[in-house]
């Protein structure tokens, strides 16, 4: 539940000429001072600042806890009544006053005791003073655990956004900056050798249209093969210029390849390459890019955005939803976009590098049999955590989601942003009143649109603050190093906005159904609350610790990333380090296998509440597979370097079907 509420508008609402009732704020009356009861921000505070918006509509009410006489008045900086009540007596009794605010109003005060019974009115944005004395800023959800961070790696860092840790080892985890370099992290020494450095395979950052955009490529996941001490496999996807087969007017190409490391895993063998995906990427955002193994089943499964771009542009593929026509993540046919893969690292399927799992859900059915989930925008880090797979799913301008994924399902874009009706007309204020929450019949079956899990606006949808802009995934925390975020999924938000460095994190707690609870994280060590950075990823290590990654800049420039590992508050401290981190085991316990369904229903407005998600299994139609106009690309043979598939010409008109002959080597 959102700590806003219909107390949102205490410390900042924005559009007040909207809202339909006053915003309330509630006080005790006692000689000794006015004490806070409402909004949460001012709860059990003596004398609180009231933070208003001018032009919003407030109502004051006040208990009176002692029986002396008082009354509530408004003044200016002059001392001058703007408003007033009339004095009451009485213990337990009430009283209301209503206002429009100004801004000159200045302070409140009872008139009987305007010594004691008096504080301040501000129109500053409103902050809330923890225990800890850290000022932060209003939030969407409510405060909780407070943590502190410990820096243990920045130097030469740019824009780090992914941590792994090869199954089975402790001490040490790899650090992936998005210009190219993954890192060797010695947890016991604090020291980084660089492992790799494959800044010569990537895209030219420098190729932007212009500077608003922030340029999401580069080198964004890695994962190591479940029998790494064994064959020194490791994967990575990055992306890469434009490959034969991309067309001209896209901006890069989307790759996912294998590796092996030397004897001691401590460098990894660039002439190992074997290239097993090749996507035609048409922009230069939503990329996706994180790589896990199924804890059960050993496949490598792989998030893929969507591309970028507006929706009903010609580097969209068409799909069911006509009145938002594009986006990738319905069409499961043309490409791979929008979605998540599952394939066999360990096999071959004909003249494909990988295997396709039997238990696929298209397998034998129409669309492509890489395809997992599909329906997602740009999901921006995805893993196995609690028995479950976990992505976070960045919104376009409204909201961010956080879903569990099962296989077959579908998460809604672009008929849905969250459990919202999302409405494809340019304007980030434009929705629709409904929208339908399963595809027809004709699509699969009638599968259900998923909804998250967790979901949070962006500032200004709704009356009150938003969590943030784009959402970053993370993982349960399952260790007792810090208490209140255990058996918690612990995630984030990459910032506040774009001005400043302002990233956050949440602990989510698992519900039966529906939303689950979901609370901010207050950073002690913080001016604001706030990490001091720009949040890329959560990252986990192989001891269950969690780190945030993150940077200063917009975009991989600079040298300001840093990798912070989460603490107990300072006061905690002694008696963490004297308590042995209990080891995580090194892989979950459940694989994402059901497949939902959902009633037959309209999704309505932002207001209604979210639907659950069901297990029934969706059916789809009888097309045979891989014969949908457009291509896939081309199968190329081989085991040695440069073997791969060119997979997802991304909806360009007339490219040819899927493309099944043999080629050779590149």
């Amino acid at each position: 539940m959102a700590a806003a509420g219909t107390l949102a508008g205490v410390g900042g609402l924005t559009g007040a000429a909207a809202q339909s009732q006053p915003e309330t704020i509630e006080l005790d009356g006692t000689t000794a001072g006015w004490v806070g009861r409402a909004p949460g921000r001012i709860e059990g505070a003596t004398n609180p600042t009231l933070h208003l918006e001018a032009g919003t509509d407030y109502r004051i009410t006040w208990t009176n806890t002692d029986g002396a006489p008082h009354n509530i008045e408004i003044h200016d900086a002059d001392g001058a009544v703007l408003e007033r009540t009339e004095v009451i007596s009485g213990k337990g009794k009430t009283q209301t006053l209503a206002f429009t605010a100004t801004e000159e109003m200045a302070t409140y005060l009872c008139e009987v005791h305007p010594t004691t019974m008096v504080g301040d009115v501000s129109f500053e944005p409103a902050t809330e003073t923890t225990t800890s004395g850290v000022e932060v800023d209003e939030s969407y959800f409510e405060k909780g655990p407070q943590i502190r961070t410990e820096t243990v790696a920045d130097e030469g860092l740019t824009a780090p956004l992914d941590l792994a840790a090869p199954p089975g080892e402790r001490g040490r985890f790899f650090i992936v900056d998005q210009v190219g370099q993954i890192y060797v992290y010695d947890i016991g020494s604090g020291e980084r050798e660089t492992f790799f450095d494959l800044s010569d395979q990537l895209v030219d950052f420098g190729n932007l249209p212009n500077e608003k955009v922030i340029d999401e490529r580069g080198l964004l996941g890695l994962a190591f093969h479940p029998n790494f001490a064994e064959n020194r496999k490791f994967y990575v996807a990055y992306s890469a210029p434009r490959r034969e087969g991309t067309p001209s007017n896209y901006t890069h190409t989307q790759v996912v390849e294998e590796y092996e490391a030397n004897a001691d895993g401590t460098a990894a063998l660039p002439e190992t390459q074997r290239v097993l995906l090749e996507m035609p990427s048409p922009y230069y955002t939503h990329n996706g890019g994180a790589l896990a193994f199924g804890p059960d089943d050993g496949y490598l499964y792989i998030s893929i955005g969507n591309g970028g771009g507006a929706l009903k542009s010609e580097k969209q593929v068409d799909d069911w939803y006509a009145p938002n026509r594009g986006g990738n993540g319905q069409d499961v046919g043309h490409n791979l976009l929008g979605s998540i893969l599952r394939i066999d690292v360990d096999t071959q399927d004909g003249g494909k590098a990988y295997g396709i799992p039997d238990g696929n859900p298209l397998v034998d059915d129409a669309g492509l049999d890489e395809h997992f989930a599909w329906g997602f925008r740009n999901p921006w880090r995805m893993d196995f955590s609690g028995g479950r797979l976990m992505a976070a799913d960045v919104g376009q301008a409204r909201y961010e989601e956080v879903d569990v994924v099962e296989k077959g399902g579908n998460y809604g874009w672009n008929i849905k942003e969250g459990t919202h009706c999302f409405a494809a007309t340019g304007n980030p204020g434009d929705t629709r009143a409904s929208c339908p929450s399963r595809t027809p019949d004709s699509v699969r079956g009638g599968e259900p649109l998923i909804d998250p899990v967790v979901e949070y606006p962006h500032p200004n949808v709704e009356d009150g603050p938003g969590a943030g802009i784009s959402v970053i995934g993370g993982y349960f925390y399952e260790n007792a190093t810090i208490p209140e975020l255990e058996d918690r999924y612990v995630f984030g938000d990459y910032s506040k906005g774009k001005a400043e460095p302002t990233g956050s994190l949440f602990a989510a707690t698992p519900t039966d159904e529906g939303q689950w609870s979901t609370e901010e994280i207050t950073l002690a060590d913080t001016d604001n609350g706030h990490l001091n950075g720009f949040l890329l990823c959560v990252g986990r290590d192989n001891d269950g610790e969690l780190y945030a990654l993150t940077t200063d800049e917009l975009g991989p420039t600079g040298e300001t990333g840093a990798v912070q590992r989460l603490r107990p508050p300072a006061a905690e401290e002694t008696t963490a380090a004297d308590t042995e981190t209990p080891g995580r085991p090194p892989t979950a316990t459940a694989t994402a296998e059901p497949t939902p369904t959902a009633t037959d229903t309209e999704t309505a407005t932002a207001t209604e509440e979210p639907t659950p998600t069901a297990t029934e299994s969706a059916t789809t139609t009888n097309a045979p597979n891989g014969t949908e106009d457009g291509g896939v690309g081309r199968f190329v043979p081989g085991s040695g370097p440069g073997f791969g598939v060119l997979a997802g010409l991304a909806g360009v008109v007339g490219i040819a079907a899927r493309l099944v002959s043999r080629g050779g080597d590149e």
